[in-house]
């Protein structure tokens, strides 16, 4: 019986040990370490890169996901809008590839080239840039604002509310948030549930 008792202990010191180093996911109003990761073309590309920008659509995204598939052209769009504007789209794709075959690095080439991508499309291979944002879908966006202390999340959540039909949305969410930081105001909806596939994590 002691035995057993003293396993449960360890055990449950072992994990709050654990929990109190754990990186916590980022929240509203939270600035975000840079990171440098590969971008489609072999070139790294970090955050630091985008000295000129007022800030930056972060989108989590992949290849193969039918939800990630039917925003596709949204984010080309959000690029085309924006990025003049001092917010362009930086895609990320964390997905595990050895589970995943169509998420591959040199699928992401391919399909960026196939679709004529205007925006990197970054490889998240250790998955540690989508855990420090605490992402969890595709797609899983982050609005990111410029400040003297560098980017902080401004929004985060869905692209907008109907991931069917784009003719059928009344609410554009990271739109929404963009054009209200262009103008100085407040982001009107912060946060969102985003609605997608799951990310793939490693085994």
């Amino acid at each position: 019986m002691k035995t057993i008792i003293k396993s449960a202990v360890f055990l449950i010191s072992g994990f709050l040990l654990f929990s109190s180093f754990a990186p916590l996911s980022y929240k509203i109003g939270d600035k975000v370490d840079d990171f440098k990761l590969k971008n489609i073309d072999g070139k790294m590309v970090s955050l630091a890169d985008y000295k000129n920008a007022k800030g930056i659509i972060l989108v989590f995204t992949c290849n193969h996901c039918p939800y990630a598939k039917a925003y596709e052209q949204r984010i080309m769009d959000l690029d085309k809008n924006y990025s003049a504007k001092g917010f362009p789209v930086v895609a990320i794709s964390s997905n595990d590839a050895s589970s995943i075959p169509d998420d591959s690095y040199d699928n992401m080439v391919k399909r960026a080239k196939d679709m004529n991508y205007s925006f990197p499309y970054l490889y998240d291979e250790t998955q540690q840039v989508a855990q420090k944002f605490g992402a969890t879908r595709t797609p899983n966006v982050f609005v990111l604002s410029k400040t003297s202390g560098g980017y902080q999340v401004s929004y985060m959540g869905a692209i907008d509310d109907n991931a069917q039909d784009a003719s059928q949305v009344q609410h554009h969410y990271v739109e929404d948030a963009v054009n209200a930081l262009l103008a100085g105001k407040a982001v009107p909806v912060t946060e969102t549930k985003a609605i997608g596939c799951g990310i793939k994590w490693k085994s």
